[in-house]
This record gives C-alpha cells, structure tokens and sequence, in this order.
C-alpha cells in the first residue's frame, strides 16, 4: 500500500510510482537531518512560548526528535522515498511516535522556509569545515616559505625565465591567493546567517511568531526582511559556490606547478611518495596525481556554479520546485572543495625545493638582464637605450651560449663604457634578489617580513 502523503488531502489519486521517485530528493537531502532537527527543535520551543504548543507537546517533541535523531546517526533510521524528502521522513515518525503533538509542530511554518532555513544551517557548518582547512593550508604556505627566503628560483613570465625570484616569495604568492579565499568566505558566511524561518510558505503566517527567537536560538544574526524573498533565495549558495570555483582555481592553478616543477625537466621540487602513485607498466614513473586530481576537480566545481546560475536565472517568485536542484551541486561542491583543501593542506608543508636545480635553472634565460638594464638607469642612460644595449648583451650571449655574469668586464663594456666592475654585484643571482628590498619584493629580508606578517593576518583572520 502506498504511504499517506501528509500533503494528501487535496489529491483523488497516488501519485505515479515513477514520478514520486524522480521528485523525491530524499536520497540527497538527508544529510541536512541534524540541521533539521535543530530547526525543527527552536520552532517547537518558540509555538510553546506563544502558546500553540503545550508544556508537555514541547517535551514530547523534544524526546521524540532527539529518539530519531539517534536512530538516524546509528543508521536504524528507515529513509522513505515516499515522503519526498528529509523533512517529512522526520515529521511523519515524529507523529507515529509521539502522535497528535508531531502533527502540530508543522503549524506557522512550511517546507519553504524549513528548506531554507536548513540549508543556511548545513552550509553554515560546511562554512567552518571549510574555514579551518583554508587556515591550515595557508599556515602550510608560511612554513613553507620560511624555509625558503634564501632560495632561488627563476621567476617567469609567460612560462619563460624572467628574473630571479626567491622560492619563499613564490610561495608567498599562493598565500596571498589563500588569504583573498579566506576573505570571500568569511564575507559569504556573514551574507548567509540571516534566517529564513517565519516566512511561512511565502507570505509569513496569521500565528503570532516571534522570529527573532527562532534566529537567536539557531545562532543567526538576524531574520530575513523579506518573506517573499526569504523563500526563494538562493544567493547564498550561488555566492558559496563562487568562492568555492575562485578557491579550487588557485588550488588548480597551483597544482599546475607542482606538476610541472616535480618533473623531470623542470626537477624544482620533490613531493613525498605518500602523495604520489606509480604506473602499472613504467617502473619508474612517480605520478602527482594528488595536484593532478584537484586541477581536473576545479572544472567539477566550476560546472556548478554555472548550473546554479542557471537553476536560478528563470525563476520568478517564490519558491518553485526547481530549487531542489540546488542541494546536489552544492553538497559536491562542499564535498569536492573539502577533500582537496585537506589534501592539499596536508601535502604543502612536505613540499621540499631542489636548491641546486633551482640555481642551475634560474641561472639560464638570462634572469638578470632587467637588473643590467636597472643598472646602465642608475648610470644616467635613458631606459629605452639601456633596453637596447642590454638585448645586444643578450644577444650575443644566445650566440655564446654565455650567461651575461660570464662575461668579462672588458666585454660588457664593448656595449657601454659606463658599465665598471660593480655591475658584478648586480650580475649575480644573489645581488640580484637583494636588491628588491621593498614591500612586496622578493629579496629575502622581505620574505622574512611577509611570513611574520603573514601569521599576524592569519591570526587577526581566525577572530
């Protein structure tokens, strides 16, 4: 027999097997249980105090919902593709427990703001989880560089040597990107934690509610102005799943030089075997399929926020069933973002630079014509000249297969008189990363300051 819809009154016939299987979101909603029992628990507490629900209704409830919220996390619990969703599975043994009481619990409130109200409460959590694996990669990021100030690399522009970088101040980078995350996150988390409850199916409800009690006792800062709008929003989940597709793209974009750097042509780092796998016929091959995995995630990430996008663009007020749409790609996304901030949290800080093929690297491509350039400036040559005098330097050292500190004084001044034996101090990796000592700079002394920094916004950030 089929089960009784608690929304069956109106109707003269079951609905289709097939239809109630493929409307039915149940099999993913299910996860929200705890926030809909908290939810369910604070709107109970409140029809109490306004005097819809008794003494005992209250105590009945709460008995009743804490008994199947047991049941749910032992895995006792039987889930109901009947009923459609979390929220009448739990309502319908609410009332075959406790009877007459669990059906009142439903009065001033529909599954409109109950959805919403759980899923602020569910991405809220997911919110934290997130926030703390953000805050231990980004204190990975600082280990990192504060082992590396000292070490050079080549810097690059369009994957091309550039100049001569310390790996600390690189690193730092992807810092930064971490920080800017954190930032876009704690910003949506606020947006987010306003609550929906009391907005009733759309219009708000005849009962005398007082929502503010219900907000303060989930924790929310305040209450949704709008009913209309508290319904059918969805900005917050389109707006989590943007910083979700910004962060996994960092993430991505970082993974791609830890795939490049760990190979055998590029032989700047080695990753730990543990983050790593082999192949089932090359013997020697070691694969970063953890960078590798997480690059490949970021289009996953990115794909759902543009189906939210689109879930949400032709939709008019209020609540339409379309939005059920909404839970799959943000339940992946939170998933998918929480697994690779873990792994790389948990990867970065084993990370070890090769100093001597880092040396030997930024040592070809001519990294320090810029600083020659800078040089000839300082000398009194207009920029423009002196960018011309240095690309002939360079030129013939292409045709040399010489780096510019390889040649003679007698030969640097061949392309001007100006440059003396101090250009030397300049010539050479080291002078060349000590000499941008400013803020922002790669000179090591500033690496320095910006991991002491670092720590002192990371910390200001966890507040």
């Amino acid at each position: 027999m089929t089960q009784s819809k608690l929304w069956g009154g109106r109707f003269s016939e079951d609905t289709d097997a097939f239809v109630e299987a493929f409307t039915a979101s149940v099999g993913f909603d299910q996860r929200m249980y705890a926030q809909d029992i908290a939810g369910s628990l604070a709107h109970a507490a409140m029809l109490q105090k306004i005097g819809v629900l008794s003494a005992q209704d209250l105590t009945d409830i709460q008995t009743g919902l804490a008994a199947i919220k047991a049941e749910i996390e032992s895995g006792e619990f039987e889930w109901s593709v009947g009923l459609e969703d979390v929220h009448m599975n739990i309502e319908a043994a609410l009332t075959a427990k406790i009877g007459d009481a669990g059906k009142r619990l439903h009065t001033g409130r529909s599954r409109n703001d109950q959805v919403a109200t759980d899923i602020r409460l569910y991405l809220r959590d997911a919110c934290t989880e997130v926030e703390q694996e953000l805050i231990r990669l980004a204190t990975g990021y600082l280990d990192l560089a504060s082992r590396n100030t000292d070490t050079i690399m080549p810097g690059f522009t369009h994957l091309q040597t550039a100049q001569p970088v310390t790996a600390g101040h690189h690193v730092m980078a992807w810092f930064e990107m971490a920080m800017r995350d954190l930032s876009r996150l704690q910003d949506c988390a606020r947006r987010m934690n306003q609550s929906p409850l009391g907005a009733a199916a759309l219009a708000g409800t005849t009962y005398p509610i007082d929502r503010e009690m219900t907000a303060s006792t989930l924790g929310f800062d305040g209450v949704c102005l709008n009913s209309l709008d508290a319904v059918s929003d969805r900005d917050f989940v389109i707006e989590f799943c943007a910083f979700a597709a910004t962060t996994i793209m960092h993430l991505s974009r970082i993974s791609e030089e830890l795939v490049l750097w760990s190979s055998a042509q590029f032989d700047f780092i080695a990753l730990p075997d543990r983050f790593c796998t082999g192949s089932s016929i090359m013997p020697q091959k070691k694969n970063p399929d953890v960078p590798e995995l997480i690059r490949g995630k970021s289009g996953r990430v990115t794909g759902h926020l543009m189906s939210l996008l689109m879930l949400m663009k032709g939709q008019p007020l209020t609540y339409n069933k379309d939005n059920q749409e909404d839970k799959e790609p943000l339940f992946d996304t939170i998933d998918t973002l929480l697994g690779s901030l873990r792994a790389f949290a948990d990867m970065v800080p084993a990370i070890e630079f090769k100093r001597e093929s880092l040396i030997s690297a930024a040592k070809k491509g001519f990294a320090t014509a810029t600083d020659l350039a800078d040089y000839l400036v300082v000398k009194g040559v207009p920029f423009r000249d002196a960018h011309e005098i240095v690309g002939k330097a360079v030129g013939a050292g292409v045709e040399q297969q010489r780096d510019l500190a390889d040649f003679t004084l007698d030969e640097l001044q061949q392309f001007s008189p100006l440059i003396t034996a101090d250009v030397f101090d300049i010539l050479t990796l080291e002078g060349s990363v000590a000499s941008r000592n400013h803020i922002g700079g790669t000179a090591p002394e500033q690496v320095k300051h910006a991991v002491a920094q670092g720590h002192q916004r990371l910390s200001a950030a966890k507040q």
